[in-house]
């Protein structure tokens, strides 16, 4: 087993700058460190530090430990989010019904912490390559620096991503604010920010190494910064909700699929440093659930989270549990699976049981099964966490994971088939290679290979591969498909509630044996329930539970050309002149 370093455990925060936008009650940063930039930048350990307390800006609840990956990329035809109550809220509940307000609670805290992670970045990729040592120091002295100003440029690449596609057109200072003429800036149109992200990424890779020449550690490598290139290489190609309120792609898209082709491409030739784990489930259950790292390199980017804080994953999404000595039901289960998601996924494809959780635990974590409509993301679980949890708190410390091989894969296959205005015979091998680790080498059917129908079979892919991973709503928004699938999944839901072919034939109920610490199933998910109950199961609702208002609130809200982008927080509005709300908010 291979034995997980956390990053935030031995980071060393020195936050150097003062509020982005002039406003220093706009972005509310640590303490400013009592030590120089002369100071910190006058030795290696002291910049590693520096470029340490950018990556902490990943972590925490207002980014991928709670916020970004749990509540902004819900609801999409996957998972729903917060369910509790039919109020609005002015929160987590209205974000994910695409209810959402400027003064959402939900919105300030993350679009600050990215800005800080910005400004952290700007100001270690500003000094690093000005220290001497970067160019007259020692040969391993060099390889360090070189590598740590790599990891700053791939991060700040990943924090304004992130601001990107959730708010599109912003502002983008890309040198300190102390070395700024003015901090109250102006939107910077989302195109030309991505341009200077993939040159600073092709830039990184060339400073940064592989995986198998570094420490053992979730530190970015060449393979992250080659992977997030062809991503936003890809988000590059797609469409996006522009100012003219209309959802547009630029006319020179294809040489942005032809980066994400080449980045892909490259990684899928080192395979000693990259490739899929031969088992889906133990990805997650053996490698992120496990507080270990995988030992195949699948994931090639990922967030570290201190093992006391800074996450929530499996607390927040997973099936509910106990710990030892608490008499209380712990966690929300707050992310549930769409039952015509479940539904998609063939029964001999193993993610998924590993994507969908249909239980809550009991005491001595034996499943209890419950109704359909209550089933929970699974691939980051409390009762898959191991060491498992011993205390109430909500932390679990688990990380997130960014981007895995599988995402290289399927990214190499679309860019192909784009290319090409077909697939070629690599683009169906790449996305055959993902379909076969799924189904355990037992996947029936052919691939298409025409482009239009190659893919739409992508679409699918991803839809299976990704589930519960924050990405399937961003998929669609690049692919405007977003309200075609969102009504898609509603229009299924709804057959199935009315028996209509070719649901007519699941179950009304299903039952399961309890007391057992794996599901036992007393009949079969993909036929009408038995007229007697099978003898020593227990009976829960599964489709009979499915109702017309539970059908209704899934992106109850969503509207086309103005939901596909959040409203800027209505604290950055008040502290900038120069920032207009856009989109319809």
């Amino acid at each position: 087993m291979i034995s997980k370093i956390h990053l935030k455990r031995i980071i060393l925060v020195l936050v150097l700058s003062v509020s982005l936008f002039s406003c220093k009650n706009y972005l509310d940063l640590e303490p400013p460190s009592a030590f120089s930039e002369n100071y910190v930048f006058s030795n290696l350990p002291n910049a590693r530090s520096a470029v340490l307390g950018v990556y902490d800006r990943l972590s925490g609840l207002q980014a991928y430990g709670s916020r970004l990956s749990l509540m902004y990329p819900y609801d999409s035809d996957e998972m729903v989010g917060v369910l509790n109550g039919a109020a609005p809220d002015n929160s987590s509940r209205d974000l994910s019904r695409y209810n959402l307000q400027a003064t959402n609670a939900q919105l300030a805290g993350p679009f600050e912490q990215l800005y800080a992670g910005v400004e952290r970045a700007n100001i270690c990729i500003k000094n690093i390559p000005a220290m001497d040592q970067y160019s007259n120091g020692t040969a391993s002295e060099q390889l360090e620096l070189k590598r740590l100003h790599g990891e700053a440029l791939t991060l700040r690449a990943q924090f304004y991503f992130e601001l990107i596609r959730n708010w599109g057109d912003l502002p983008a200072p890309f040198e300190p604010a102390a070395d700024q003429a003015e901090l109250t800036l102006p939107k910077v149109d989302r195109d030309t920010i991505y341009n200077r992200l993939i040159a600073d990424l092709k830039t990184a890779q060339e400073l940064l190494p592989w995986r198998t020449e570094a420490s053992n550690d979730e530190r970015i490598t060449k393979g992250a910064a080659k992977a997030l290139r062809a991503r936003l290489a890809l988000y590059r190609a797609g469409f996006s909700l522009r100012r003219s309120n209309r959802m547009e792609r630029t006319g020179d898209y294809l040489s942005f699929y032809q980066i994400a082709r080449d980045e892909c491409y490259e990684l899928m030739q080192h395979r000693e440093q990259h490739t899929l784990n031969p088992s889906f489930q133990a990805v997650f259950k053996d490698g992120i659930d496990a507080y270990t790292l995988d030992p195949h390199g699948e994931i090639l980017f990922e967030v570290a989270m201190g093992r006391e804080t800074d996450s929530n994953l499996g607390y927040y999404d997973g099936p509910r549990f106990y710990v030892p000595g608490n008499t209380s039901l712990l966690g929300n289960g707050q992310i549930r699976i769409i039952p015509a998601y479940f539904y998609a996924f063939d029964s001999l494809d193993t993610r998924r049981d590993v994507t969908c959780a249909p239980y809550y635990n009991d005491p001595d974590y034996s499943k209890k099964v419950q109704p359909l409509l209550n089933m929970t993301s699974g691939k980051f679980r409390s009762d898959w966490i191991n060491p498992r949890l011993s205390s109430a708190i909500q932390a679990t410390g688990l990380n997130w994971p960014l981007i895995r091989f599988s995402d290289v894969l399927l990214m190499f296959a679309e860019a192909e088939n784009e290319l090409h205005n077909g697939p070629t015979s690599e683009a169906i091998l790449a996305l055959q290679e993902v379909r076969t680790r799924a189904y355990g080498g037992n996947e029936t059917g052919n691939i298409p290979n025409d482009k239009e129908g190659f893919f739409n079979s992508l679409v699918q892919e991803r839809y299976l591969e990704f589930g519960g991973e924050g990405i399937r709503k961003y998929d669609l928004i690049r692919w405007n498909l977003i309200g075609q699938k969102i009504q898609e999944v509603r229009d299924v839901l709804t057959k199935m509630k009315n028996k209509v072919a070719p649901y007519d034939q699941l179950p009304q109920y299903m039952y399961y044996k309890p007391a057992e610490q794996e599901v036992v199933w007393g009949n079969s998910l993909y036929k009408a329930s038995p007229a007697i109950a099978p003898e020593g199961f227990v009976r829960v609702n599964w489709m009979a539970a499915l109702t017309d208002v539970w059908i209704t609130n899934v992106a109850q809200l969503f509207r086309a050309n103005h939901s596909e982008l959040f409203p800027i927080p209505q604290t950055a509005i008040d502290a900038n002149p120069n920032l207009t709300q856009d989109y319809g908010y």
